[in-house]
């Protein structure tokens, strides 16, 4: 019989500093090798806890919750592996690990304090560390009194729990370790126990882990100075493996067995734990819910029944008495009226303080009893919404809320909570990042000293879309594949990152996961925080979390009720109309009119492309088609769009497959849309409870067949029992089966669609208000305020005006009702402190008058180098130019604009210089008499200087500094450079496109960019294209992007030639690609000449050898590119040279730039 082994040291990809093994591959191979128990050990945290009990009791395993720590005592820093051996030593880890990160925070990572230990020692088993242990250390240093000693202590403080360490996995000086740990083991009775320190499954996978290694510590993997810890011995053995490299020490074997057996943690999952809520004395808890929901549905009605006009209000109110009464009776027995009061609690909080809040957002608003304590505004009768899809009696869940929160102020709420309840009794809930795609590519090639080019290159060709993995770009993206093919460093890279994709990499904080305890956090899940000591969240994550018995709520940041709060302030602000978002009406026509037009950027879920499309087809006239909308627009819903905008429109016959089932059917036009639906039909037709219909909807999602086929008998048995015929039956359950794994989420799409009417409802009557607030929500993310300017340009009539230093806040802001002004808080380089010490200058003082005033007016230390510069390539400090003052005469001369971005970067330091010395004089306390003077008289206060030294930028090198800064061009267009030499190159501009066979040519400025894959598998990219004139989408398909992708990049400048037809969506012409050229392309087959016109008396001397110099770059190869000529004129002889064929060269914009430097501006020129 094989001597049995359990591996007490496990180190998973959890570790995130080392480790690569993941939970569920390690307990099938354990159970595998016949292992009884295994342990993983991570470096000082509980992360896999729930994840390797539920993998270990699944395969019949016994998890045993361990970790290694590293142990601070006075200088000396050893390791410690801590297990636990019952629930009295699992809450003393919990704790340990949990303190290790509030106070014991390093430069090196997370230390345990060795007293702390001793206060917590009860209910573990410590094993040593190895050689790396303190009593491993001091063995290897041949101390043996010292290492007696801390041995004798820890024995003490662990009695009969302590156990001497023994590794033999080929590491430098584990064997000399070993002999005397085995020798001090026997002198003190000291038990011993051989471990593995396992980090990765298989032998063969220990370069991976090396590279995981590297990873993690931004090293390379050939880095003389990177310490090797590792062996590729540290894999995960089996018994007979462990027994055989142990057979002279027996015991270290047995004794894994020993601490498997005295190890019984029973960690209570499955149950939930909810704080006390404090209720008025004498009320039970389910009481005092009962009354506060009575007391909020009575002032719901009220404004109700004044909203819709109502005669009988005992009438109106019955279906809502008896709902009400029903949502209680199911909360209260399933135990949750606490969780119904805490959510309760803290939106009214916050509604009190002015923090927006959400209408509501998934199921959850399909409760009465929520819409009667204020936690949603979505009145579940008049929508038709089921409380069982959210709670229900036959299948005990967790209820859970989803609360949106105004995005800058959500932290607020979350602060709160923690008041209330006690900062141990909160916390945030951990995510951990893994090692996507894209990224592990790039993390090879780096620690494998592969140039950075290839691994950008082979980042880039995998797609980007959510869920990507390597696999699926191989299958997705031919030219993957084929590079990999033909590229060996390449092949290596993916060799590699295959092997780590997908494992943990670091530590994130979920979006807005709360959970609160009744008691401390740590009586449940350990936690964890930053090195700054902030962030606290639990170590376990979101589903984990719940299995320990926390109840998470979700505080979740919409930037829309940002969007909304901010328009609706400076609506009232600006025209005093005091507006209430919550009660406009829903069927507003004006509002209907735009969507049906798709006028819809900006607006909340309207605002994509294809949502566009979908609404113009759809025309929507009433609330429930935008519910409608937002339902359909998902992948796989949209398969039933077409069966609904003909139904709609009156092209399809509306069958509602049963005359019982109009009712819940008419308002989709038989289709259906949404899971209340299905559930709605399974209750009419066969009898169901809505129970039991919320089980068969979920049934038919997960498509199990036994279960599917048990719920078909019992549907159609039912149906034909009320008297359907039963093949009738059958096809509606098929029909059901099909589309409840489509069905949306009802009471999510009300909500939804509620904030979508509102946002069109502001974009329509306050536009300027309203995208002001947008650009400032979408500031730092430039793609959306280009695209929310020309909203603003193109389709609305308001102008946005150029970042100005005198007038900008910011944000964002509407001037008048065709004017926003340029929030300074989308400027890059320009952070939220300067731009606050800009503005406090600005309204104490008055406007800044040159950059002289400005740098002496704000503190140097907010407002730098890089910040005026940033201002200066913006545009926002162009007023503080408006003349030089020479000195002699009050009638200064104005700068000419093109000079005044160069005078500002030229006269910056010397701003700064003066600011400076001002400020040192003033913190002294000194007058320097003399020093201020001879500033002024230097500087000329206030005068700029070397306006004889400076050059205009050309346009293309100004507008694309605002682009740096911005983000986007502003003040002039991409193509406004070319205007001359682009007649020459096209035959239209995109404005005057028409349909038509014949191939017409155009060039523009790329905009926007998609792309996608055919059903052949083949690359498609959708290219928008702008000539200023216009804006077309031209398609680029398989084989011609192959050729062309390159060119194919944002803000670049192409000309393409192809067939225009009319383009149903937009309205106007849409470009078929059949050629693509860049500029330069573009100009080879068009230039006759690169002519340079010179006179005598302006050549230097060395003029032939600068020009050779200045053209060497850009010769062609084999003669191609453009000739050369120079026009040579003397005092008395004209000619005209032409350069030989080889030196011909490519007509790019640099070249021309460089030979106008030369020359001059007018000498250089392509001559088409």
């Amino acid at each position: 019989m094989n001597q049995p082994f359990v591996h007490l040291r496990v180190h998973s990809e959890f570790s995130l500093s080392d480790g690569m093994v993941r939970i569920e591959p390690l307990v099938r191979a354990v159970a595998d090798a016949g292992m009884p128990a295994v342990a993983v050990s991570d470096r000082c945290n509980l992360f896999a806890l729930v994840k390797l009990q539920h993998a270990a009791v699944e395969q019949g395993l016994k998890p045993i919750v361990a970790t290694d720590v590293m142990v601070q005592h006075g200088n000396e820093v050893s390791a410690l592996t801590l297990i636990a051996r019952n629930e009295r030593g699992y809450r003393n880890l919990s704790d340990l690990v949990s303190r290790a990160y509030l106070e014991g925070q390093q430069a090196d990572g997370v230390r345990l304090q060795r007293e702390w230990i001793a206060e917590a020692s009860e209910g573990l088993i410590a094993l040593s560390g190895g050689m790396h242990g303190d009593v491993g250390k001091a063995l290897l240093a041949d101390n043996l009194g010292l290492a007696s000693t801390l041995l004798v202590q820890w024995m003490s403080l662990f009695p009969n729990s302590f156990y001497l360490e023994l590794q033999r996995t080929f590491r430098p000086g584990e064997e000399d370790y070993l002999h005397r740990a085995v020798a001090l083991a026997q002198a003190t009775d000291c038990p011993v126990v051989a471990t593995n320190d396992v980090a990765f499954l298989y032998r063969d996978e220990f370069e991976a882990h090396e590279a995981r290694t590297c990873i993690h510590e931004g090293r390379t993997l050939d880095d003389p100075r990177r310490e090797h810890r590792h062996s590729e011995h540290q894999y995960l053995k089996s018994p007979e493996e462990m027994t055989e490299l142990f057979a002279d020490i027996p015991e270290a074997i047995e004794n894994t067995v020993e601490i498997s057996r005295r190890c019984n943690v029973d960690i209570d999952l499955g149950n939930y734990y909810l704080p006390d809520y404090p209720i008025p004395e004498g009320k039970t808890i389910e009481e005092y819910l009962s009354d506060v929901s009575r007391e909020g549905l009575n002032m719901r009605l009220k404004q109700l029944s004044a909203a819709r006009d109502v005669d009988d209000m005992n009438d109106f109110r019955a279906a809502y008495d008896e709902r009400l009464e029903y949502e209680l009776s199911v909360i209260n027995k399933m135990g949750f009226p606490g969780y119904f009061l805490i959510v309760m609690e803290f939106i009214q909080w916050a509604k009190e303080n002015g923090i927006p809040v959400g209408p509501g957002r998934g199921s959850g608003a399909g409760s009465l009893v929520a819409y009667s304590l204020q936690i949603t505004n979505i009145d579940p009768l008049e929508y038709d919404l089921l409380f069982e899809r959210f709670l229900n009696p036959e299948r005990v869940s967790l209820p859970d809320f989803d609360i949106d929160f105004c995005m800058d102020r959500r932290d607020e709420v979350i602060a709160h909570v923690s008041e209330r309840y006690g900062r141990d009794a909160v916390s945030q809930i951990i995510t951990f990042g893994t090692m996507a795609a894209k990224a592990v590519v790039r993390d090879v090639a780096r620690v494998q000293g592969k140039p950075y080019g290839l691994a950008d290159r082979l980042s880039k060709m995998i797609p980007f879309e959510p869920g990507m993995t390597l696999t699926k770009a191989l299958e997705e993206e031919p030219r993957l594949k084929e590079f990999i093919d033909t590229n060996e460093d390449a092949d290596e890279i993916m060799e590699m990152a295959f092997k780590l994709e997908g494992l943990a990499r670091n530590v994130g904080k979920h979006a807005g996961g709360v959970v609160i305890a009744p008691t401390q956090i740590t009586d449940y899940s350990p936690v964890y925080c930053d090195e700054t000591g902030g962030n606290l969240m639990t170590q376990l994550n979101m589903i984990d979390v719940e299995q320990v018995g926390l109840v998470k709520f979700d505080f979740l940041g919409l930037r829309t009720l940002t969007i909304i709060d901010n328009a609706v302030k400076a609506i009232f602000d600006r025209h005093g109309v005091d507006i209430d978002i919550d009660t406009l009406s829903l069927e507003d026509p004006a509002i209907y009119d735009d969507l049906c037009k798709a006028k819809t950027t900006a607006v909340f879920q309207l605002e994509s492309r294809g949502m566009k499309d979908l609404m113009k087809k759809v025309k929507p006239n009433r609330f429930a088609d935008i519910v409608a909308l937002v339902a359909l627009f998902r992948p796989g819903p949209m398969q039933l769009a077409d069966s609904f905008i003909n139904r709609k429109h009156g092209v399809e016959e509306v069958d509602y497959l049963h005359p019982d089932l109009q009712p819940v059917l008419e308002e989709t036009y038989g289709v259906m849309l949404y899971q209340e639906q299905v559930m709605k039909i399974a209750q009419i037709l066969a009898g169901y409870s809505l129970a039991a219909a919320d089980i068969l909807r979920k049934a038919m999602g997960k498509k199990k067949q036994e279960e599917m086929d048990k719920q078909r008998e019992t549907f159609v048995n039912g149906a034909v029992g009320r008297g359907v015929n039963g093949v009738q039956a059958d096809h509606i359950f098929d029909l059901m089966a099909k589309f409840a794994g489509y069905g949306f989420n009802k009471p999510h799409s009300v909500a939804y669609a509620l904030v979508a009417y509102q946002t069109a409802w502001l974009k329509h009557y306050y536009p300027a208000e309203f995208m002001a607030a947008v650009m400032s929500a979408d500031m730092h993310t430039t793609d959306k305020v280009v695209t929310n300017i020309e909203e603003c340009r193109r389709e609305l009539g308001i102008e946005v005006e150029a970042p100005d230093i005198n007038r900008g806040e910011y944000r964002f802001y509407a001037s008048s009702k065709d004017r926003i002004v340029y929030g300074l808080g989308a400027i890059k380089g320009l952070g939220e402190g300067a731009i606050e010490a800009l503005v406090a200058s600005r309204e104490e003082e008055g406007a800044f008058t040159t950059l002289f005033d400005l740098c002496q007016r704000v503190d140097g230390r907010k407002i730098n180098k890089r910040s005026i510069d940033a201002l200066t390539d913006c545009g926002a400090m162009d007023d503080l130019v408006p003349a030089v003052n020479s000195g002699s005469t009050d009638d200064s001369p104005s700068v000419p604009k093109e000079l005044v971005r160069p005078l500002l970067h030229a006269n910056r330091d010397d701003a700064l210089k003066m600011a400076e010395q001002k400020f040192q004089n003033e913190l002294s306390g000194t007058d320097d008499l003399f020093g201020d003077v001879s500033l002024e008289e230097e500087s000329g206060e206030d005068r700029y200087h070397y306006l004889d030294r400076i050059k205009p930028y050309p346009l293309k090198d100004r507008i694309h500094r605002e682009k740096d800064v911005l983000g986007l061009f502003l003040t002039a267009h991409p193509m406004d450079p070319y205007d001359t030499e682009i007649r020459h190159l096209v035959n239209t501009r995109i404005i005057d496109l028409r349909a038509s066979r014949e191939a017409q040519t155009v060039a523009g400025c790329i905009v926007g960019l998609r792309t996608m894959k055919s059903r052949k598998g083949e690359s498609i990219a959708f290219v928008t294209l702008d000539d200023k004139s216009g804006r077309v989408e031209v398609s680029v398909f398989s084989d011609l992007y192959d050729q062309n992708y390159t060119k194919l990049q944002k803000d670049e400048l192409i000309i393409v030639r192809g067939t225009t037809s009319e383009d149903a969506f937009s309205g106007g012409q849409k470009l078929r690609a059949g050629e693509i050229f860049s500029l330069a392309e573009a100009r080879s087959r068009s230039i006759r000449q690169i002519r340079l016109n010179l006179s005598s008396h302006q050549l230097p001397q060395d003029f032939t050898r600068q020009l050779a110099e200045l053209l060497g770059p850009y010769k062609g190869t084999m003669g191609a590119g453009c000739p050369v000529t120079i026009a040579y004129e003397c005092s008395d002889a004209i000619a005209e040279v032409s350069l030989g064929h080889d030196w011909r060269v490519r007509p790019e914009d640099d070249l021309l730039q460089d030979l106008r430097d030369l020359c001059g501006t007018e000498r250089a020129q392509f001559v088409y």
